[in-house]
């Protein structure tokens, strides 16, 4: 019950050859290639101040309306 030996793990890259066949598993690292960088893409965007998001006016003292209230 220790760890695999050689004969394991070419048994398991054998069967995984016959299930995804060899022109499959370098398309399917790809595919993980480009979801890992469109995930880092996407925390870095959320972190960077975004241009379309509406700016507030600041109001000075003096430009207060009075409402005419006591």
């Amino acid at each position: 019950m220790g760890s695999f030996s050689v004969w394991h793990w070419l048994i398991v890259l054998v069967i995984v050859l016959v299930l995804f066949g060899r022109g499959k598993i370098p398309e399917l690292m790809g595919d993980v290639a480009k979801g890992i960088k469109s995930f880092k893409k996407g925390m870095t965007d959320e972190d960077a101040p975004d241009a379309t998001t509406a700016k507030t006016v600041d109001h000075k003292p003096d430009e207060v309306k009075e409402t005419g209230r006591s």
